[in-house]
């Protein structure tokens, strides 16, 4: 949280090559120049990266209001007297849009919310997003269509805004940033409650305070209030990003944990029995050639307990299953999901939310905090109390280094010495412990790989021009 470099106590290496005398020093004692060091580098030079995450999560918690706003025209409608089958909402959809393949269809959740009828393959949307037309259920007038991107339903204003925080719209590689923020984050954040726990009391008064300890006293204190969001907020987007994403996946494959899956197989795998499903590219009127309709398949879903919202995706061929899911991810988390065959409208597998194993509900559970979406607008509020905290927190941070030596430098290396005087009981656990975050955590171990090269290298410079000046002030 600080980005104070270190105070750092007088040697005698500027005036001669005599080195301290060892003498035996608390645990703590031995650590905190490595800490503090640590805290100051990691602070000044990913901080950048920290501010920019803090900023687009702070528009992207605002984004899911903003979005009601906007489209308020395609999303709410007056509340009628009766809904429409959902076939015939697909079949004025398709009148309206016909370019494309049904890939889903989200049947109005609620009075007065629009149905969504998604649409892929459409040319001039983007491979990884949909179309939704929006349709009025009480009446079957289409109400627009946009531009969908993900499971949560995001529309192009919070889509920009959510893939301008992952990645700064540079693709692939564009998610290094955030995960190299997220990969430092909690290490900042930890640094930063040890050293302030470890100050004297009334060094952390605030009353009466003048100058850069005011403003040490404000970032430390605000860190301390914001620690465990960012903790969380730090662990949460590690679960999906490029790198660390993939050894948490592993951990969880290895460990029974992995999200469990459908299997959506249909009982009756006949050629044509439902070659033109609502997912066909001629198809598309709600009904399969030879089976059920769309209002028979949520019917049946509606009888093993999926309530709304829920999402309905057509067969992907001619042996697939329809599959519906529950998509409620505020609290408590609906995630339900059956196969109904196209054919009998049996019900083929069910996926109960219940059955998944505790650390794939807690990535779940994670993964929606971190995207405001599990608490509603509380959540959303409260992620963006955290991007203003981390904001305020390094814009004080680099004002401390600004008023203590006027940004002119990084501040002093750490002293000659300062590893060897850290207990092997310490050492050796510590330097096991970041060997296994860095395999882990790549964008972690690689960056704290290269800050400690370079401060022994800026210590043995040290030592060694004051080892000069001792020589020719000799002579």
């Amino acid at each position: 949280m600080a980005l104070e470099p270190p105070p750092v106590a007088p040697t005698t290496e500027a005036s001669g090559p005599r080195r301290p005398a060892p003498s035996r020093r608390s645990s703590w004692a031995s650590l905190r120049p490595l800490v503090l060091r640590l805290h100051f580098y990691a602070g000044v030079l990913v901080a950048p990266f920290l501010l920019v995450a803090a900023t687009t999560g702070l528009l992207y918690a605002g984004s899911f209001q903003a979005e009601k706003l906007l489209y308020a025209h395609e999303l709410r409608v007056p509340v009628g007297k009766a809904v429409l089958p959902i076939s015939q909402q697909v079949t004025a959809a398709r009148k309206a849009h016909s370019e494309g393949t049904v890939s889903a269809v989200r049947p109005s959740p609620e009075a007065g919310a629009t149905t969504r009828v998604l649409l892929s393959g459409v040319p001039g949307v983007d491979e990884d997003h949909t179309l939704a037309v929006f349709v009025d259920p009480y009446t079957g007038a289409v109400r627009g269509a946009l531009e969908q991107y993900g499971s949560t339903g995001a529309l192009p204003l919070r889509t920009w805004i959510d893939e301008l925080h992952a990645n700064l719209h540079l693709g692939e590689n564009g998610r290094l940033y955030s995960e190299l923020a997220a990969s430092w984050l909690w290490v900042i954040t930890g640094g930063g409650l040890v050293l302030w726990f470890s100050r004297r009391r009334t060094q952390r008064e605030l009353r009466g305070t003048t100058g850069r300890r005011r403003t040490l006293t404000l970032h430390g204190t605000a860190g301390v209030w914001a620690a465990a969001g960012l903790f969380f907020l730090s662990a949460t987007g590690l679960t999906w990003s490029t790198y660390a994403g993939a050894s948490i996946d592993d951990l969880r494959t290895s460990l029974r944990q992995a999200t469990p899956s459908l299997t959506a197989t249909a009982t009756t795998t006949a050629a044509g029995a439902h070659a033109e499903h609502d997912g066909g590219g001629t198809g598309g009127t709600g009904t399969t050639a030879a089976g059920v309709d769309l209002d028979t398949v949520l019917k049946t879903a509606r009888s093993q307990g999926l309530s709304d919202p829920v999402e309905i995706v057509p067969p992907a061929d001619s042996g697939s299953a329809y599959v519906v899911k529950q998509i409620q991810r505020s609290w408590p988390t609906e995630q339900d999901a059956v196969a109904v065959d196209p054919t009998t409208g049996k019900v083929t597998d069910t996926l109960r939310f219940a059955d998944y194993p505790v650390l794939a509900k807690l990535t779940r559970w994670g993964i929606d905090a971190h995207t405001g979406i599990l608490f509603g607008i509380v959540n959303q509020i409260v992620l963006a109390a955290l991007a203003l905290a981390l904001i305020f927190l390094i814009l004080w941070g680099y004002r401390m280094w600004w008023q203590r030596g006027r940004g002119s430098a990084f501040g002093r290396p750490i002293p000659r010495g300062a590893w060897s005087q850290v207990p092997p009981y310490l050492l050796v656990p510590l330097a096991a412990a970041i060997a296994v975050l860095g395999w882990f955590v790549p964008l972690l171990g690689l960056p704290l790989a290269a800050f400690l090269t370079v401060d022994t290298a800026l210590g043995e410079l040290a030592y060694r021009r004051g080892k000069r000046t001792y020589a020719s002030s000799a002579r």
